[in-house]
C-alpha cells in the first residue's frame, strides 16, 4: 500500500498521562495557628487546602494525594488513614479473606465514619467527599487528643518529611516497570535494561508552614532534604505566618529544586498562592516560569547548643558545626583534635613611615614629582 500512494505510514502508540503524587504536609502547631487566627482561621485554611487538593485530583484520573499533619510531638496521617491498631503483629481478625485490613483515622477507629460522610453528600464527587471526611475526622481526633498542659512549642517537621519520603518510595514501587533479567546470550535484552526509561510517577512534597524551624531537628531535616534531592523529589514550601520563618524548609526548596513562597503579608490569600504557585507538577513546571527566591537564609544550627548561627567553627573531618570553640579544641562528634592556628590573635599593626620632603633652594617641593617649585603664594 505504501508503494501505491507513496506515503509513509507510522504506528502511533497511545501513551497515557504520567500519574502525579502530591504529598501535602500541614503544620498543625496549635500555638502558631492561635497567633494567626485573626487573619486566617484554621478552619478556613483547611477549606482552602481541600479546594487545592480537589483541583490536583481533577487534573488527571491517575493523580494521587497524601496528606500529613506535622503536629507538635508527632506526624499523623490525615489521608489515606493508617491501618487500625488491630492489624498489628500480622493479625487478620479485622481484615478480609485476602489479608486486607480496615483503614483507620488518627484515633484508631475504622473508616466507617469516612464512608458514611462520603455517602451522605450526593452532590459531591465520591473521592472528594471521602478525602474531606477523612481529613476532618482525623483533625478532630488530633485536636481532641492534644493536651494544652503538655504542648511543646516545636513542630515535628523532620518526622513528617521522613514519613512522606517513605510513602513516596512505596508508591513508586507500585508504578515501577517489571525488572528484566539480563541474558548475555541475548544482547537485545541487555540493551532494553540499560535503555533510558521515562519516569512512571511524578512525586513532590508541599509543606505549609506556620512556625519557626526547630534547631534541634536540623540534622534530621537535612538528611531528609538530601534524600529527597537524591531521589529528585522537589520540596515546595509555603510560609503563612508573619511571626515565623521556616529557615530549614527554605533551604529544602532551594536544594531540591522546589518553590518557596511566603504569603505572610496576606495570609487570607492562601488559595491564590496554592493554585497559581504550586498546582503544576514537576513535568508541567518545565514549560512554566516558576516562582524564584530573592534571598535564601543559609544559616545552620550548631551541634553543641542547637541554635541557629551566622558564623561558627566547622570540623574538617566530620563537618560538625559549633558556635564556639569546644573545650580542649576537640570535636564533640568525632573527637578529632582541631588545629585553630592563630585564631584570636590580634592583628599586627605596622606603622607606616612618613616620607620626608626635600628642600631645594629653601622651598619645599614634592618628592614624587621632583619639582622644586612650591605652591604660589598671594602677593
Amino acid at each position: 500500500m505504501n508503494n501505491i500512494d507513496a506515503s509513509a505510514h507510522y504506528e502511533v502508540e497511545a501513551t497515557g498521562q504520567t500519574p502525579s503524587l502530591l504529598t501535602l504536609i500541614i503544620d498543625t502547631n496549635p500555638r502558631a495557628w492561635a497567633a494567626l487566627d485573626g487573619s486566617l482561621p484554621f478552619s478556613k485554611a483547611v477549606a482552602n487546602i481541600l479546594v487545592f487538593v480537589n483541583a490536583h485530583l481533577a487534573f488527571g484520573n491517575d493523580n494521587q494525594v497524601a496528606i500529613l499533619a506535622a503536629h507538635s510531638n508527632r506526624a499523623v496521617w490525615l489521608y489515606p488513614p493508617p491501618p487500625g491498631r488491630h492489624a498489628r503483629h500480622g493479625s487478620s481478625s479485622g481484615g478480609d479473606r485476602d489479608g486486607d485490613v480496615e483503614m483507620a483515622g488518627a484515633n484508631g477507629q475504622n473508616g466507617d465514619s469516612a464512608r458514611q460522610g462520603a455517602a451522605s453528600s450526593a452532590n459531591k464527587y465520591p473521592q472528594f467527599a471521602s478525602i474531606e471526611a477523612s481529613i476532618v475526622s482525623s483533625l478532630r481526633s488530633l485536636v481532641s487528643e492534644t493536651a494544652a498542659s503538655s504542648l511543646p512549642a516545636t513542630t515535628l517537621v523532620a518526622g513528617a518529611l521522613t514519613t512522606a519520603l517513605a510513602y513516596i518510595h512505596k508508591t513508586s514501587l507500585a508504578y515501577a516497570p517489571p525488572k528484566q533479567s539480563s541474558d548475555p546470550a541475548n544482547p537485545t535484552t541487555a540493551a532494553t535494561v540499560t535503555a533510558t526509561q521515562t519516569p512512571t510517577l511524578h512525586a513532590r512534597i508541599l509543606a505549609i508552614s506556620v512556625s519557626d524551624s526547630e534547631p534541634a531537628q536540623y540534622i534530621a531535616t537535612m538528611n531528609a532534604v538530601f534524600a529527597a534531592s537524591h531521589a529528585r523529589i522537589p520540596i515546595d514550601t509555603l510560609s503563612l505566618s508573619p511571626h515565623a520563618s521556616p529557615t530549614f524548609l527554605q533551604q529544602a526548596a532551594f536544594i531540591t529544586g522546589g518553590a518557596y513562597l511566603s504569603c505572610a503579608a496576606n495570609p487570607s490569600g492562601l488559595l491564590s498562592y496554592l493554585m497559581f504557585g504550586f498546582l503544576p507538577d514537576a513535568e508541567a513546571r518545565t514549560h512554566l516560569v516558576t516562582p524564584s527566591q530573592d534571598s535564601i537564609d543559609f544559616r545552620a544550627a550548631c551541634f553543641c547548643h542547637r541554635k541557629v548561627i551566622d558564623t561558627g567553627f566547622v570540623c574538617s573531618i566530620c563537618l560538625s558545626i559549633f558556635c564556639e570553640v569546644p573545650e580542649g579544641s576537640e570535636c564533640l562528634t568525632c573527637g578529632t583534635k582541631l588545629a585553630l592556628g592563630k585564631y584570636g590573635a590580634k592583628p599586627v599593626v605596622v606603622v607606616r613611615k612618613k616620607k620626608k620632603k626635600k628642600r631645594i633652594n629653601g622651598l619645599t617641593g614634592r618628592e614624587e614629582t621632583g619639582s622644586a617649585t612650591g605652591t604660589p603664594a598671594p602677593t
